[in-house]
């Protein structure tokens, strides 16, 4: 018991806060603009447009808050403790929402098409509902008379795809440079490590956002061809979510350094982004395996 009431007297409790409440009324805001706008109302882009535009104030002010607590000293080991749990527990349910989606790729390229091709004991699932269907990855040859729309080629894996692998290695490699300064306080390695991150971040960005408009306009590649399709941009628009979530947290912590925050043993808001970088990294490995390459 006295263990329990030493650690509740340690561990810093703030003030309450207005955030939640406002967050919440924000994030509803963003679904009614959404649901008019899917209905074509008028007003719906308007609407949503505000529910963005007042959940990022909401979310500057309130992550503000929790700079200030950090920068004033507020946090000790228990507040570390608790940071470090959070964000590895966090993590862990990204690896799961990419796992789900690899899993549906994995299903679908060694089970479900091998099947409506006749593979297996699926003969008769060939037979009578697509006796015209190849079973050939990626699936470019789909019924015409079923009204599939299939691609006309895929995305060679030696082009953007490995620009933006090597791309998104070296930013693993700047980033830990930058928290090598960091722990050594070279605050101008620190600086230089963190705005090359950043560069390459959304250099990566630009060119998917490029050959995703190669692959909509010129190969007939969208979300609407085929299995193929549907998993291709789930995987690959996803991961370019997080990285664009990545870059700009990267720079946030970048602005911080630059003002000449963090210390070299108090400094988990740089060391939770470059967990999550990391993260971002290993992942696009799987997908240049398994989506462009394999």
């Amino acid at each position: 018991m006295a263990h329990a009431d030493t650690a509740h007297a340690h561990y810093y409790v703030p003030d309450s806060s207005r955030w939640p409440v406002l967050a919440s009324l924000a994030i509803f805001v963003c679904f009614v603009g959404g649901a008019l706008t899917l209905n074509h109302a008028s007003i719906g882009p308007t609407v949503l447009g505000a529910g963005f535009l007042t959940l990022f104030i909401v979310l500057f002010g309130w992550f503000g808050d929790v700079i200030r607590e950090s920068e004033r000293g507020r946090y000790t080991h228990w507040e570390d403790m608790s940071f470090r749990m959070g964000m590895m527990w966090f993590i862990f349910s990204e690896v799961m929402f990419f796992a789900a989606f690899f899993g549906a790729l994995f299903y679908a390229r060694v089970y479900s098409v091998p099947w409506l091709g006749g593979a297996g004991h699926a003969g008769a699932t060939h037979e009578f509902l697509w006796p015209n269907f190849l079973s050939d990855w990626p699936l470019l040859k789909l019924p015409a008379d079923y009204g599939f729309a299939a691609a006309k080629d895929v995305i060679p894996a030696w082009g953007v795809p490995a620009i933006n692998t090597a791309i998104l290695v070296s930013s693993g490699v700047t980033v830990t440079w930058a928290h090598w300064g960091l722990k050594a306080n070279k605050r101008g390695q620190l600086i230089l490590g963190l705005a090359l991150t950043v560069a390459l971040g959304a250099l990566f960005v630009f060119l998917q956002a490029e050959e995703y408009g190669h692959a909509y306009h010129e190969l007939g590649l969208t979300l609407n061809a085929g299995i193929y399709g549907a998993t291709f941009f789930l995987l690959t628009g996803f991961h370019g979510f997080h990285v664009s979530m990545g870059t700009l947290m990267l720079f946030v912590i970048l602005l911080r350094a630059i003002k000449g925050h963090f210390k070299p043993d108090h400094h988990f808001a740089f060391e939770a982004v470059a967990w999550y970088w990391h993260f971002v990294d290993v992942v696009w490995i799987g997908l240049f395996i398994f989506v462009y390459w394999l």
